[in-house]
């Protein structure tokens, strides 16, 4: 069965068909640029872009950098534009791909919900935190396999700063850290996230997943196993085409 996953974030819109039974991607995902500003309209363009690359007309998944409540309705928008908030972003979605089903989650419980049903986090029980590093820093968290939604840990305060603008992969390139630096910063983040929530498991996901090598060792100090996300960046469209098949 193939669903298609959109992943809309701060710097990139990707889409593919998803292997459901796989939990992987069908075909090579396409990818666009956000748009800047990222209003909804232009937002949903970028969509609209991506699906019309594989010509698909069936139902699609679609993440958001935000809250969204009830699989509609955008709450927050930290990494784009601020008229999100209050975006009944299915009914926007949908009229934009000609009527198809549209369903949407946020970014990071989409991509945590993939790495426990096909990833890093298979089988495991206990309390499992996922924290996507991008552009700002997305969390999703589950206990014994069910997920807590909407979490945003990328905005606690962390040494009088929200913790996505000191140690997100943003952060490290605007800064020009070097790995071992941006990973001490990251360090500082997991415990204070530990301290708080004392999970079995993080899960470090986005783009930086598929350079763990460069800074997971550089990470001491934390209880917690710390491991990469198996699916790496592809993790938000398969969760979200999981989403639209299942309703998660």
């Amino acid at each position: 069965m193939q669903i298609f996953g959109v992943d809309i974030g701060g710097s990139g819109i990707k889409g593919a068909p998803v292997d459901l039974d796989k939990g992987d991607l069908a075909q090579e995902r396409y990818k666009v640029l956000t748009p800047q500003p990222s209003t909804p309209d232009a937002v949903a363009y970028g969509v609209k872009e991506v699906v019309d690359h594989f010509g698909w007309t069936g139902p699609v998944g679609v993440t958001f950098p935000g809250v969204v409540t009830d699989g509609t309705t955008i709450r927050s928008a930290a990494n784009v534009d601020k008229s999100w908030v209050d975006t009944d972003a299915r009914v926007l979605l949908g009229d934009r791909l000609g009527g198809l089903p549209v369903t949407v989650v946020n970014d990071a419980d989409a991509a945590g919900v993939a790495e426990m049903n096909f990833g890093a986090a298979k089988g495991r029980r206990g309390t499992v935190i996922l924290l996507t590093f991008g552009t700002g820093i997305g969390s999703a968290v589950f206990v014994d396999g069910v997920l807590v939604p909407n979490t945003e840990l990328g905005h606690l305060e962390l040494h009088g700063h929200e913790a996505e603008k000191r140690a997100s992969s943003k952060a490290r390139e605007d800064h020009e850290l070097t790995w071992e630096h941006w990973a001490h910063r990251v360090q500082k983040y997991l415990a204070h996230v530990e301290m708080l929530f004392s999970p079995e498991l993080f899960v470090i996901g986005g783009g930086v997943s598929r350079k763990s090598e460069k800074f997971l060792h550089h990470i001491e100090g934390i209880k917690a196993e710390i491991v990469p996300a198996q699916l790496q960046n592809n993790a938000g469209i398969v969760g979200a085409a999981m989403r639209a098949a299942t309703g998660m």
